[in-house]
């Protein structure tokens, strides 16, 4: 028999096979080897016929990943006996087994092309995700997948070999909201992944119980009215069951002036527009020529022209005498504005009344102590020396906590009410004491500390603010008007819907707002109906702090859910500012009699107030570009003109003060109270106060007159005019006007025609104030005549009063010829009707020809068409003769030097 012995392969597609006889058979020669079995690919070649030897090769490339293993038969064949071998022989069947070894071809591929998980935020994880990579290589070793790795750096995440992801740290919703990764895989082969995979992990936040939709930031542009606060807001709960729902919404403006935005007029101002009657003296005015006792006090100028006074304890100040009565008159009133703390041992002095010299009494003080107010009410003398009220304490937390409050004591002896922001409260001990003794002593009023008359020096200092500091002698405040003076300019306000209106309970004051209900959806609704509204035409821009807090209670106490405040601000916007601008004639010249007539001279007889706010706005422009058809839009800068009203106009002298002796200003003071004006004068000008529109203060100031009663030395006189709005917030230009005194060629002869004609004067000083526009002075011509020519003059005196008999249209006619035949060159006559007044040369004529306007011109000559004003031709008749040109006024000029002769010391 034949026996197959396989030796070691020759190469990786051929293995050696060789042949044995186990009978040692000479002679055998082996032809050939033939396989057994179905698409074997492989085949077995001789290789020495004598020896038996040969190899078994594959047909092809063998693949591992196809077919790992091979098994099949084979037998031999010797060459057989014979010519022709058909004897041939056959060995046995021998089986042979064939393993493909495998080389690492496949790179790994991830099973997916992209990963996603959600976690929640604050948690650790064991594993996030799983993912997962496979490799095509048949062998254990190729196959197998030994290690991932995340290729994004820094990020708190990491996988195992399994492909587990896990973060490292405790993720945070606000830090980051997604992470993306980067992976890839290897296998054992050190083969690394064809394609790396992404990897999406969302973090989502904790569920946290807290209001949504609450903008931090709301801007409220003034003049808009109410503004939603929170239009979308709704309350995430965590799907926790709440049976009722309690909130409060707080709007802190303690920084804002006095507490919150007022309209800053003066106080006394405030009061008027609150209905408090007359009487009312303000103690703490605006630093100015009227009132000058605060010009040395610190003012707080950070709230928009809020007057505020600081006191430091080192300063006080003395309030002249004649302001208030050394005596208050009951029942009286005491209201201030405060801002004081913390307490000290010492008192602290607000407002007293103490002896002037010699003693040390006081007779009425309102002062601060151990946070304490009192008020220190002595009684004058009387018969019965009986113990009476005289001090009245209050122990209030208001006087101590550094927030501004509004104090009112009605004083009606012997009761004392006091009101704190518009909230009574009565005195917790009032202390008796016998009533002053008599004495003739003069009494000295201060305000922030109490003059001590025995030593002439101040004690008792206050530290802290004051403003409005007010006493209203004879009549107590209703609660009426203290309500009103407390009341700020903004504030909440809820419009609720009537579906809404039942479900949720609530109590509004202006800074604050509670509610509560048991219906979330309702509440919700409510709260979006919540707004701000400042009703000021200029409030204070800044920020106005807002913070929500909110309490709910649920159906297991154990689990309910907390809700932290929301916190946020409105910032008002700046407003749009006005600018007022005075407006009219600021030069003209009058004859000396009107200055000295009991008339005067009226310094704005053509005043305009006018206030104008400049805005950008946006318009529409159609483009010439071909094929546009949208129109661009473009700003531009826009002036209109507003209404508001006015507190304070002044009128200041420039140069000289007034000497009382010989001049002053005056105004119609019923005219001023049928106003509801105030007027006080000093020497430096005049002060017209009080909130009013600008139309009643241009007529107030149409009024205002000039008289100088000693003209001989006076040639001109400079006013200066400024309004202002709000204290001062808003101020307006500088309106200076000059008058020019025309004196008269003959001071004797005038002084005789003024008392000769006295009936003509009110006629002259109506047309004066009528035509006070003009440029040209409303004269009275004066010339010094020969002898020859005082006859015409009789004639003409004559001649006019048949005139005035006739009627004012033959007045000017024989105006007109006179002055046609004066043209023609009577120089040496006076041939025309001059109303019987004295006839007096301009010298300031050119002076003035150089300074008037059109403007002025043109209102002249509408104004002598009226037939109020026909009376005067003169002034009439010297317009014409300007408006022929500057060389016919030359020509007039030089003969009217040679015909009069005058005063010159004017120039």
């Amino acid at each position: 028999g034949l026996v197959f012995g396989f030796l070691s392969p020759l190469n990786s597609l051929e293995m050696k096979i060789q042949l044995l006889d186990d009978k040692c058979d000479a002679g055998i020669t082996i032809c050939g080897f033939r396989i057994h079995g179905q698409n074997v690919p492989f085949e077995a070649v001789v290789l020495d016929k004598s020896t038996g030897e040969g190899v078994i090769r594959a047909k092809d490339k063998l693949d591992c990943e196809l077919q790992k293993e091979h098994t099949f038969t084979i037998q031999a064949y010797d060459c057989g006996e014979g010519p022709d071998g058909s004897n041939m022989k056959k060995s046995h069947k021998a089986t042979v087994h064939i393993q493909v070894n495998d080389v690492n071809e496949y790179s790994p591929v991830f099973k997916e092309k992209s990963y996603k998980a959600t976690v929640i935020e604050g948690k650790k994880y064991d594993s996030i995700l799983k993912v997962e990579a496979v490799d095509a290589d048949c062998s254990f070793q190729f196959s197998q997948i030994c290690s991932y790795e995340i290729v994004t750096p820094d990020v708190p995440f990491t996988i195992d070999k399994d492909g587990n992801i896990k973060n490292t740290e405790k993720l945070n919703y606000s830090k980051e909201h997604l992470y993306k990764l980067t992976l890839t895989a290897y296998d054992c082969g050190k083969n690394r992944a064809s394609e790396d995979v992404l990897v999406k992990i969302n973090i989502k936040p904790t569920c946290k119980p807290s209001w949504q939709g609450f903008n931090k930031r709301i801007e409220y542009e003034p003049g808009t009215g109410s503004l939603a606060l929170f239009p979308s807001m709704h309350l995430e709960t965590c799907e926790e069951p709440i049976t009722s729902i309690q909130a409060s919404i707080m709007l802190e403006t303690n920084h804002i002036g006095k507490g919150c935005d007022r309209d800053t007029y003066s106080e006394k101002s405030l009061h008027k527009l609150c209905g408090a009657s007359a009487g009312t003296v303000e103690l703490l005015p605006a630093p100015g020529n009227s009132a000058n006792w605060t010009v040395g006090l610190p003012t707080d100028n950070g709230h928009d022209s809020d007057q505020v006074f600081e006191f430091n304890g080192t300063q006080a100040i003395k309030v002249p005498e004649g302001v208030v009565s050394t005596t208050l008159k009951e029942p009286f009133t005491i209201s201030v504005w405060m801002r004081h703390g913390p307490g000290g041992r010492e008192k602290e002095t607000i407002l007293c009344n103490s002896d002037k010299t010699e003693m040390n009494r006081h007779h009425y003080s309102l002062y601060v102590h151990n946070c304490r107010l009192v008020l220190l009410l002595r009684q004058e003398p009387t018969e019965s020396e009986n113990y009476k009220p005289a001090e009245f304490h209050w122990k209030l937390d208001q006087v101590c906590d550094k927030e501004w409050h509004h104090y009112v004591l009605n004083i009606e002896f012997p009761a004392v009410t006091l009101f704190v922001d518009g909230a009574t409260f009565e005195p917790f001990l009032v202390t008796e004491d016998y009533p002053l003794h008599a004495s003739k002593i003069e009494t000295q009023l201060t305000i922030g500390g109490c003059w001590q008359g025995g030593s002439a020096r101040m004690t008792q200092y206050f530290r802290g603010n004051l403003a409005g500091l007010m006493i209203r002698s004879g009549k107590l405040e209703n609660k009426k008007v203290i309500d009103c003076l407390y009341t700020c300019k903004e504030g909440l306000d809820v419009q609720l819907p009537e579906e809404v209106a039942s479900a949720v309970k609530f109590n509004t004051s202006l800074s604050s707002l509670s509610l509560e209900g048991d219906d979330i959806e309702s509440f919700e609704k409510v709260m979006q109906h919540i707004s701000y509204l400042n009703s000021r035409q200029f409030p204070t821009p800044g920020i106005r702090h807002l913070r929500v807090s909110t309490t709910v209670k649920c159906f297991n106490e154990e689990t309910c859910i907390s809700v932290p405040d929301s916190e946020g601000y409105v910032m008002v916007l700046q407003p749009e500012e006005p600018k007022i601008s005075l407006s009219g004639i600021d030069h003209f010249a009058r004859g000396a009699a009107e200055f000295e007539s009991t008339e005067g001279v009226t310094l704005f007889p053509e005043l305009r107030i006018v206030s104008t706010i400049t805005r950008e706005v946006e318009v529409e422009a159609e483009t010439e570009a071909e094929g546009e058809d949208d129109p661009t839009v473009q700003e531009t800068v826009v002036s209109e003109e507003i209404m508001h009203n006015l507190d304070t106009c002044e009128v200041t002298v420039v140069g000289d003060e007034l000497n009382g002796d010989h001049e002053s200003l005056e105004v119609d003071l019923a005219q001023i109270q049928q106003r509801a004006l105030e007027m006080s004068s000093s020497n430096v000008g005049m002060v017209i106060t009080g909130v009013n529109t600008m139309v009643n203060y241009e007529q107030v100031l149409h009024l205002i007159r000039y008289r100088n009663w000693h003209t001989e030395a006076l040639f001109d006189r400079k006013f200066k005019l400024v309004c202002s709005e709000l204290n001062g917030r808003y101020i307006s230009n500088e309106f200076k006007v000059e008058v020019n005194v025309i004196h008269t060629a003959n001071p004797m002869d005038h002084a005789n025609n003024a008392m000769v004609q006295p009936q003509f004067i009110n006629q002259v000083q109506h047309a004066s104030m009528d035509l006070s526009g003009h440029n040209l002075a409303n004269t009275h011509q004066a010339s010094v005549v020969p002898s020859a020519a005082t006859v015409v003059i009789v004639v003409c005196v004559s001649f006019l009063v048949f005139m005035i008999i006739l009627g004012v249209f033959r007045i000017r006619a024989a105006h007109q010829h006179t002055m046609r035949d004066q043209e023609n060159g009577k120089e040496n006559e006076m041939d025309w009707d001059d109303s019987a007044l004295t006839i007096t040369v301009n010298p300031m004529e050119t002076y003035e020809d150089q300074h008037s306007s059109e403007e002025e011109g043109d209102e002249e000559e509408e104004e002598s068409e009226d037939g109020e004003e026909e009376d005067d031709i003169t002034s009439a008749e010297s317009d014409s003769s300007e408006d022929e040109g500057g060389e016919q006024e030359d020509q007039q000029g030089s003969t009217r030097q040679q015909q009069l002769e005058w005063d010159d010391s004017t120039y």
